[in-house]
């Protein structure tokens, strides 16, 4: 005679699993609301290989702030050494395969840093290594002793830079590192959502921070009540104060594509920076971006979401990048 099984551990183990499974359900659409929420959610970063945002998902690549910190830094530096978008896409790759573009205090021996740079190889101080802004400047003093690296594959053109054990492993990083250089130095953007920040920015720093990558030229900071040429000028000579206390003010004075990289990258560099660094929002060549609001897209001037109690903050002149520090 067979034993006849009682159903019921069964049926409570199935209940177990629908309820576990809708509470997972529950916890992802939490985070997807606040996420498209204004201001809400946890803070993360997405670039995009076109102005619009792009629509397909091969066009897009999301990251931690930290990781757009990193990458902005990388590409700004390639644009101020004046270097073509492919010293970029390569810098961005080798990154990405050495450290996710995390700033590693740690790596394979004595490797370091973004691109995992080796002291006793020649590359620097730890100290030097560890700082982005020289990794990838040293990075890029050595690509271009490549002969003829631009028309090299990206694999062969960073192994001859890194001399890696995994030389291959640069390739799968192309496709994502491309929609990063279009969009920190090309005909793309970067967007940054979350939180707008919680502690007062400091605008020397930002401005530090801009000097040691571009150089002084063309940089002014302006206080709270917009000084000379600053917001209150702007707006007539009458116009209220800003809401921010300080104003890091960055002015193209040339003409031509280099200029127009050179600003298009350093908008984005504030804005990947945002967070760290306290920026409240970033007004770049009739455009803008605000922390915290507009799911942390850009804007272009006269939306109908771009509209504060100081009229349009959205847009700057054009060929202008103006950066508002949180109070």
């Amino acid at each position: 005679m067979s034993e006849i099984r009682d159903p019921r551990p069964r049926r409570r183990r199935l209940l177990r699993v629908v309820v576990g499974l809708l509470v997972l359900l529950s916890v992802i659409g939490y985070f997807a609301v606040q996420r498209a929420s204004v201001g809400g959610g946890a803070p993360f970063c997405v670039a995009s290989a076109d102005a619009s945002g792009g629509d397909g998902e091969s066009e897009k690549y999301e990251m931690s702030p930290e990781q757009a910190a990193n990458a902005a830094t990388i590409a700004a530096v390639g644009v101020a050494k004046g270097l073509p978008d492919r010293a970029v896409t390569i810098a961005l790759a080798t990154a990405m395969q050495e450290s996710a573009l995390r700033n590693l205090d740690h790596g394979d021996r004595d490797s370091l840093g973004l691109f995992q740079q080796r002291p006793s190889m020649g590359w620097g101080t730890p100290e030097q290594i560890t700082d982005p802004v020289y990794s990838a400047g040293i990075f890029y003093d050595h690509l271009v002793d490549v002969p003829g690296y631009s028309r090299l594959p990206l694999t062969v053109a960073a192994q001859k830079v890194q001399r890696s054990g995994f030389p291959q492993a640069y390739a799968k990083h192309e496709p994502d590192a491309t929609v990063l250089t279009a969009a920190f130095s090309g005909g793309g953007r970067l967007d940054c959502g979350g939180p707008a920040p919680t502690q007062p920015g400091d605008p020397e720093k930002v401005r530090e921070g801009l000097v040691r990558i571009f150089g002084k030229d063309g940089m002014h900071t302006f206080g709270p009540q917009g000084g000379q040429g600053g917001q209150a000028g702007r707006n007539g000579g009458g116009g209220r104060a800003v809401e921010e206390p300080e104003i890091t003010m960055v002015e193209k004075r040339e003409a031509g594509e280099a200029a127009t990289r050179r600003s298009r990258a350093m908008a984005h560099w504030a804005v990947a920076n945002s967070r760290e660094m306290g920026i409240a929002r970033v007004s770049y060549d009739l455009r803008g971006w605000v922390a915290g609001k507009d799911r942390g897209r850009w804007q272009d001037k006269g939306d109908a979401g771009a509209k504060s109690g100081d009229g349009d903050p959205y847009g700057a002149a054009p060929g202008e990048v103006r950066i508002f520090m949180a109070r």
